[in-house]
């Protein structure tokens, strides 16, 4: 029996007809190599935003149910283009929306979260030999209406249907190829990590880096698939999310669009020379701390003003690129 593989791709990823012929091409690779093959795609583009703002041009209230109903279009217009053009390269492919996936849902609208998945469409069309295309961000709950996930919920639906499926990994494909120390179009000097923890990268999400949702860590640790953050538009290695722990190492910053910056790392709490870096940082920019809390895996400022982007360049370089 051939193993299966989960391969998300995002809406950046997908956005117009020639993306999806790059994306078809990445899947084609794969699945030459003898993998069954599963797809989570999320709406091209920037089609939620825009089917959100259309939704508040009709109505100041719209209701939740609704709202879902009409969210869930933009991945299951991905899924339809996107097996088109395999089934058109010679690849037998189908589209499936989440309820034609068996992903059953709580009742919650624009955040539900899945109670389980039932296999048996999804297993069925791989055993027909076919790439089977889910549309990710969506479900359906016990009163058979549809429910979304929460932006970023494509990533769930991808971890979620690789330890459904007991898949070796689950690739999340992106613009970038790989997760960075920090926002690699923000700052300077920025190194692409070959290797993360669970709990690092729950942690940088948590502090609101925009790089994968929140719940498809919790996910991937609980069932132990590793996560490979790579891009659509090379061949570069990526980087794996796994459970392998590197003690006081620090891995990355993030910085909130006020005034909070978190440094992140597993056993940072024991790094006492990068403390003291970072305090000296603090002491020679003659930066005003109302709080500084150390924890076992992050150190987390919040200071009186708004900091330059030019401070976390700084700590990047000595906290960081020293390393």
């Amino acid at each position: 029996m051939m193993d299966t593989m989960v391969l998300k791709f995002g809406g950046s990823s997908v956005a117009d007809n020639e993306k999806l012929k790059l994306v078809a091409d990445k899947i084609i690779k794969i699945k030459n190599k003898k993998y069954n093959i599963v797809v989570v795609v999320s709406a091209q583009g920037k089609t939620t935003d825009k089917l959100i703002s259309e939704a508040k041009e009709l109505s100041n209230e719209v209701k939740d149910r609704e709202m879902d109903a009409l969210l869930s279009i933009g991945e299951q217009i991905t899924t339809a283009k996107l097996s088109i053009l395999l089934n058109e390269m010679g690849y037998k492919a189908i589209s499936l929306t989440g309820w034609q996936a068996g992903i059953y849902t709580d009742n919650t609208n624009q955040n539900a979260t899945i109670k389980h998945i039932n296999l048996s469409r999804i297993n069925k069309e791989l055993e027909e030999g076919k790439i089977v295309i889910i549309a990710g961000f969506q479900g359906i709950n016990e009163n058979m209406d549809v429910t979304t996930l929460g932006r970023g919920g494509s990533d769930t639906t991808a971890v979620a249907l690789s330890a459904a499926l007991n898949a070796k990994k689950c690739y999340i494909f992106s613009d970038v190829d790989g997760i960075y120390t920090t926002d690699p179009n923000k700052y300077n000097n920025v190194k692409k990590l070959p290797e993360l923890s669970y709990e690092e990268m729950h942690e940088m999400s948590s502090e609101g880096a925009k790089v994968l949702h929140n719940r498809c860590i919790e996910i991937g640790e609980k069932f132990k698939i590793p996560i490979i953050a790579e891009s659509t538009f090379n061949d570069n290695s990526g980087t794996v999310i796994s459970d392998i722990i590197e003690e006081n190492t620090i891995k990355s910053i993030v910085k909130s669009e006020t005034s909070r910056i978190s440094i992140i790392g597993n056993g940072i709490i024991r790094n006492v020379k990068a403390i003291k870096n970072l305090i000296n940082i603090i002491e020679r920019e003659k930066l005003e701390m109302l709080e500084l809390l150390i924890l076992e895996n992050k150190i987390v400022i919040t200071f009186k003003a708004v900091v330059d982007n030019r401070i976390v360049d700084r700590i990047q370089e000595e906290l960081i690129n020293v390393s």
